[in-house]
């Protein structure tokens, strides 16, 4: 008899070769997440440990000294989570790290809610409300599990044979771990966590749209594009559907805390 890692084994790669025949299989297959939570959090904590320890490439502005801004930063975070329509909001660590990197206009997370904003980005924006729409945008990222998905994807068959076998590629696993941090995403996935920004915004006192106007900041800077739009693709209509989101889901908050924001801009130097 067939040992039972083997069978699961074959009836994975018959059940993907079946589905690829089949369209209606195809639309579920690309939502498919062969990755538990429990592996999104191990990655996140895997990747989070490779990043820290790379600052040469990844400069983490210290906690201590800063006080004050990661006070804010993490407040901003707390009342996204606290919106109570964050998938995992109690399951994820939810921890928030900022590079300091004046040149780059970025933030990005990883898998288990580790999530990262740049110095560059934050000076770049003009309010609460805008980085409150970037950090909304990230946290779907990390609570609709788009990474994860997304290696699933890149990594198929070599991913359900490692999780089916137990056998694990350590070059294989640090290659996922290393390709997170620039990882781009569908378009599919940008609408969402477009579109869950602003649910996660709607019912507190900040615009709900916030995302909209970094994005029309950001698209209007000219020059080089970016580094968010590179691993971040516009969906088309960007703007005007998170806009439109807002208005259909009647969202009054219309604070945009501008003299809040000028002043952690102040401290950023």
């Amino acid at each position: 008899m067939l040992p039972k890692k083997i069978i699961l084994l074959r009836f994975a790669i018959a059940i993907m070769v079946l589905f690829s025949f089949d369209l209606s299989a195809q639309k579920w297959l690309r939502n498919f997440n062969l990755f538990t939570i429990e592996d999104d959090k191990a990655i996140g904590l895997q990747v989070s440990k490779e990043i820290e320890s790379n600052p040469a490439k990844f400069p983490i502005l210290p906690e201590k000294g800063n006080e004050e801004v990661y006070k804010y930063v993490h407040g901003l975070t707390n009342k996204l989570l606290q919106s109570g329509k964050v998938a995992h909001a109690k399951d994820f660590a939810w921890q928030v790290k900022i590079i300091k990197d004046d040149k780059t206009l970025n933030a990005f997370a990883v898998p288990g809610g580790y999530l990262y904003v740049y110095t560059g980005l934050i000076k770049f924006l003009d309010s609460e409300d805008q980085l409150a729409g970037v950090m909304g945008h990230e946290i779907a990222h990390a609570a609709l599990r788009h990474s994860t998905k997304q290696m699933t994807k890149l990594y198929g068959l070599d991913a359900i044979r490692q999780l089916v076998t137990g056998r694990k590629d350590a070059k294989m696993v640090e290659q996922m771990a290393l390709s997170l941090a620039s990882m781009k995403f569908s378009r599919k996935h940008e609408a969402e966590a477009d579109d869950h920004s602003v649910h996660y915004l709607c019912g507190s006192n900040l615009n709900a749209a916030g995302a909209a106007g970094f994005f029309k900041k950001i698209k209007g800077k000219g020059g080089t594009p970016p580094a968010f739009l590179s691993t971040h693709p516009d969906p088309g209509n960007r703007v005007k559907d998170i806009e439109y989101k807002a208005q259909e889901l009647n969202c009054r908050g219309d604070d945009s805390n501008r003299a809040a924001y000028d002043k952690i801009k102040k401290l950023l130097k």
